[in-house]
């Protein structure tokens, strides 16, 4: 017969909030290689806040690339840094969907969706811990 472990599994959710931080985290990467061979698709960036040298915003991609992986991978691994980061990414992208809302609503529902999915996976995955038995 077979034997049937009682030990704790990794909640879906906390999963699907984990697959967010490394879509993100791969969508910074291609961006910020894009802004590192100094695309000619990028927009200006005249006016933003590192101005017009590109170099500066493809590293600031690549650091938040960076982040956004350490913070999945530590989600998975039920450590507190990756709930942090994600309730951080999660509360800045609503603020981000409720100022574009008027300019791209489609685009700004539903991100605000996928970030409220996130919160709701966070919070309701809370006394997961790796290792827990």
């Amino acid at each position: 017969m077979s034997e049937i472990t009682t030990g704790l599994r990794r909640p879906g959710w906390l999963t699907f909030a984990a697959v967010v931080l490394f879509s993100v985290a791969g969508l910074r990467l291609i961006s910020g290689i894009a802004y590192l061979a100094d695309s000619n698709k990028v927009n200006d960036l005249s006016g933003g806040l590192f101005g017009d040298n590109i170099f500066w915003w493809g590293l600031w991609a690549l650091g938040l690339a960076a982040l956004a992986l350490f913070a999945g991978y530590s989600l998975l691994s039920g450590n507190t840094f990756g709930r942090v980061v994600g309730y951080v990414w999660a509360i800045v992208v609503i603020i981000q969907s409720f100022l574009i809302l008027s300019y791209a609503p489609w685009y700004g529902f539903a991100a605000m969706l996928l970030a409220i999915l996130v919160i709701f996976a966070l919070s309701s995955t809370s006394d997961y811990r790796e290792g827990a038995a």
